[in-house]
Parts: structure tokens; C-alpha cells; sequence
């Protein structure tokens, strides 16, 4: 008899056995498995009884605790479809997810209260707005929502092909687009997840990473899975991190190359003393080699690079090690580590290929394009068929990331097709940028490209040609630029140039950008 492959299984089967188990810390707050399951279940109780039923919408918008864990839970169970929304997202951004998805119900941590009720005006399908710490006007309190609930939820029978969650990334367009992750896709790449790094009930996993970030990268569902203790790092702070590191026994973490970088970077008293052991997965942008050396050299930490997408649920590869890499000195350790690696053994075929679709050679020379099909790939945008047309085209998922394939089969990518910029792991869409600047009168024409920055990978950097007998600083026009966005979306720097370089068809070549010139390409 078949049962659907769901990320509900690892509830069910660590609510048998670790009920008694550490579940969650977050701050004074700890809570066992069978506390913090009877508490999603009167919040799933509370949801049904607000009106909310199978396939709905319910946004989240939060920092990393202990109630944002309890939503990956409480809300898929009732048949419902979870929203976890980017809370560095501009309130328009924001504003966009929640009338774009229709969601019914916004949870908000306190911190983003004030958020959102400034765009409440302009979301007329929201029913309820729940505050997740606090009191507010205007909002219920999740707290005495849960402790007056006293019923039990009515739970639907799950499909695997049933949406859990929509993710929502800018990819390459002016416009966020919504990534359905069913429930089959959120299994299968927990399950390939512990194949490649296996985690038992010892494991204490340090929440670095954003929940709301392709789902934490399922890590909300792998922890559980095994029993393990989810330890919440509400900001990411080094100090905080190595605290809880040594107070919490933490063995696990996952994070993106700029928290690699702030960890590996923090002073000797910020970081204190340092325990070994820590294993650590990193993805967003291969790490620099100086930084794996120090995180597993200096710390005696062990670091896996994998690397994904939203789209993929997210992992698709893997930098398996293997027996011969520990003979490399550990420079070349550190090259080899920061390839993108083998497909998981669940998430299904991975391709690199040239424009006829032809798998490249094997030769860590010829360039082609990641291309992947099988079992974590997104069931489509929401409601954007022509969008997932197009990156779904002929049967597979197309990343739009330049790689090479190496003789032993590694995947190691070398540029991006698509004009997206990774900047401390998230993905900032340089269409989307350029549009908000060219808003301003004194702006005739841009180009924002990513250029590497020691900290963050990349940062955005806008090559600007002024109209005509205009004027404008680079101050100015960084202002203007945090008014109409999120910050992490703002140009690190500005150039003004008296034109951008372009073919003979008059595209702009953002090659010639990244290179350092600006001068008009001669054919």
C-alpha cells in the first residue's frame, strides 16, 4: 500500500518517537516534541476556525523562531498552502506576494507590524492579520490565539502532488514570481538531503539561515526528521552564533558564503572559544578558498558546498568528498570543494548543455547550461504560465548558470546566463533595478551588473549615462534607490559614463561592464 511522500511523515514519525526530546530552543523559549506539536495543532485548529481551508493561502512573514518553525507544520497539515515571504523585501515587494498569491492570512513577526500595515490598504483578500510576539491594534495575538484554542484540527488527505509552499524569488523579471514546491518535491529533497549529510537525534542544528529562504533549504522538515534540536538565531550576529554554538552544543549549520565570511572574519573575543567538529553547507556563491581554509582549518569545522535553486526545492548538487580529495593540500582541497559538485541521489538528472541541448564534453573547459528534471524540480511559477513555459522548455528545468563539466563528472559553474546577481545568497534581479532607476527624471540610461565584493560575493553596481543637462550625485541617487527597494537590492556604487557599451544592435554588453570598461564595444 502506497502512502504520499510528504514532509507530514517526519512530523508523525518524531512526535512517536522523540516526544520527549528537545524540539526547539529559541531563547527562553524550549519546547519538546510533543509541546511543540500540540501547540501546531491548535494553531492548525485556530487557521480552520479563521476561515482557512485546503488549498488557501497563508503568509508568513518572520524571523527565524520558534512560531515561524510551527507554520512549515501547522498550516501544510490543514491542506493549506504556506507563504514564507523575504521580510527584507521592500512593503511593495511585499505588498505584491500577498495580492499576487491571494493569500487570506498574514502572520508577521512584531518587527514587521509596521510593515504591513502600511500596505494593508492595497491587499482587500487579506481576512486576518496575526501578530506572532505581542500585542498590536488591529492584529490578533498568535499567543492567545493558540492558548484559548482547545480543538482539534480537521486534517484532509494529503496528495504528494498538492502544493506546500509558494517561494517567491525576483528571478531575472521586474515582478517576484511564485515557485510551487509540492509536497513530493519538499520530501524527496529532505530525504536526498540526509542521504549526503546524514543527521541523527544527537544533532542540534544552529538556524543561520533564513527559514523563509527555499524553506530554510528544508531544513524545517530534515531536523525533524531525525529528531534533531532546531536551535533559532533570530539575526545573524557572530557573537550570538558562536555563543549558542558553545552553549547550545550546536554540530550543524547551514549559511551562505557572507555569513561564512562574517564567522570566519569575527575577532578572537567576538568568537571566543571556538568547539571543532561544527559541520557546515553552504551555498548562494562557491566560497572563497581563503574562507574554507580558515572555517576548517583555524575552526576544525567541515564544510560541504551544494548548490540549487528555488525552482529546485533547492538542492540539486552536491560536492560529495571523496577518498582522494584528502590527499590534496589544502589549497587544491579548497579548489575542489568549491565546485557545485554530483546531483543528489534523489533530486534527479542533472545536464550541462551547449544550445542544441547537447550534453558538453567532460572537459572543465566547454561551457554550457545547468539543466535539470526529476523529482524536486517546482510544479511551475503560481499563476505565470508563461514564465514557467519558458523554464521548463523541452522537459527540463533550465538554471540559466553557465558551467563546465570536469573528467570525474564535477559541476562547477563559471557565469550566469541570466543577469542575476548573488549578493550574501540572495538573488537580486538586475532587470528589476535598472527599472526602478531609470524612474528617475535625470537618468537617460542604466546597466546593473554584479561585481565581486570580499563580503557579500557580489554586490549590484549601476553604470549610469545622464540625460541631457542633467545633474546627479551618486549619493543621491543611492537615496532615491532605499526609498523604492530593499536594501540589499541598492547599488553598492554608481558610475556615471557618457555611454554603455553595445552591440551594433544596440544591446547592452554586460560582459563588457563586468570586465571593468565602459567604452562602446567596436562591433
Amino acid at each position: 500500500m502506497e502512502t504520499p511522500l510528504t514532509p507530514l511523515e517526519f512530523q508523525r514519525r518524531a512526535r512517536s518517537l522523540y516526544a520527549d526530546r528537545e524540539c526547539v530552543i529559541d531563547g527562553a523559549t524550549r519546547l519538546t516534541y510533543e509541546q511543540f506539536f500540540a501547540r501546531r495543532d491548535r494553531w492548525s485548529a485556530v487557521l480552520q476556525r479563521l476561515g482557512v481551508r485546503k488549498g488557501d493561502r497563508v503568509a508568513y512573514i518572520s524571523l527565524n523562531t520558534s512560531s515561524h518553525l510551527e507554520s512549515f507544520y501547522a498550516v501544510p497539515q490543514i491542506g493549506a498552502v504556506l507563504v514564507p515571504i523575504n521580510f527584507r523585501l521592500h512593503p511593495q515587494e511585499i505588498e505584491y506576494i500577498v495580492t499576487h498569491c491571494g493569500a487570506t492570512i498574514v502572520c508577521a513577526h512584531a518587527d514587521f507590524v509596521d510593515t504591513v500595515d502600511a500596505i494593508r490598504g492595497s491587499c482587500p483578500a487579506v481576512e486576518h492579520y496575526v501578530v506572532l510576539e505581542g500585542a498590536h491594534d488591529g492584529w490578533h495575538d498568535y499567543e492567545s490565539l493558540i492558548e484559548a484554542e482547545t480543538g482539534e484540527p480537521a486534517c484532509p488527505e494529503i496528495d504528494e502532488g498538492d502544493l506546500l509552499t509558494i517561494n517567491y524569488t525576483s528571478g531575472t523579471t521586474s515582478r517576484p514570481k511564485g515557485v510551487m514546491i509540492t509536497h513530493r518535491n519538499a520530501y524527496m529533497n529532505a530525504v536526498g538531503t540526509l542521504v549526503h549529510v546524514p543527521m541523527t537525534c544527537a544533532d542540534r542544528y544552529l538556524w543561520t539561515l533564513p527559514m523563509f529562504h527555499a524553506n530554510g533549504w528544508t531544513f524545517v522538515w530534515v531536523v525533524t526528521a531525525v529528531g534533531g534540536a532546531h536551535v533559532c538565531l533570530r539575526k545573524v550576529d557572530p557573537v550570538q552564533a558562536f555563543r549558542l554554538i558553545r552553549d547550545e552544543r550546536a554540530t550543524m549549520l547551514c549559511a551562505a558564503p557572507t555569513v561564512l565570511i562574517a564567522l570566519a572574519s569575527a575577532s578572537p573575543e567576538q568568537r571566543g572559544e571556538v568547539p571543532p567538529g561544527v559541520r557546515v553547507l553552504t551555498a548562494g556563491a562557491p566560497p572563497a578558498a581563503a574562507t574554507i581554509q580558515r572555517v576548517e582549518g583555524e575552526f576544525g569545522w567541515e564544510l560541504t558546498h551544494v548548490y540549487g535553486l528555488t525552482e529546485t526545492a533547492p538542492f540539486i548538487t552536491v560536492c560529495e568528498p571523496r577518498p582522494e580529495h584528502a590527499g590534496l593540500s589544502p589549497e587544491d582541497r579548497s579548489v575542489v570543494k568549491a565546485r557545485q559538485g554530483v546531483e543528489l541521489i534523489t533530486s534527479g538528472e542533472l545536464r550541462v548543455v551547449d544550445e542544441e541541448d547537447n550534453p558538453v564534453p567532460r572537459d572543465a573547459q566547454t561551457l554550457g547550461e545547468i539543466v535539470v528534471r526529476g523529482n524536486v524540480v517546482m510544479a511551475g511559477y503560481y499563476n505565470d504560465p508563461d514564465a514557467t513555459a519558458q523554464a521548463m522548455r523541452g522537459g527540463w528545468f533550465h538554471s540559466g548558470d553557465a558551467a563546465v563539466v570536469h573528467p570525474d563528472g564535477y559541476v562547477e559553474i563559471r557565469d550566469r546566463f541570466k543577469d542575476v546577481i548573488i549578493s550574501g545568497g540572495e538573488n537580486i534581479s538586475s532587470v528589476e533595478v535598472e527599472g526602478v532607476l531609470m524612474r528617475h527624471p535625470a537618468i537617460q540610461e542604466v546597466a546593473v551588473v554584479g561585481l565581486p565584493d570580499p563580503k557579500w560575493g557580489e554586490t549590484p553596481h549601476a553604470f549610469v549615462v545622464l540625460a541631457p543637462d542633467a545633474t546627479l550625485t551618486e549619493p543621491a541617487l543611492v537615496e532615491y534607490a532605499r526609498d523604492r527597494m530593499a536594501r540589499f537590492k541598492v547599488p553598492h556604487k554608481v558610475e556615471f559614463v557618457a555611454e554603455l557599451p553595445k552591440t551594433a544592435t544596440g544591446k547592452i554588453q554586460k560582459y563588457v561592464l563586468r570586465s571593468g570598461r565602459s567604452a562602446i564595444a567596436t562591433q
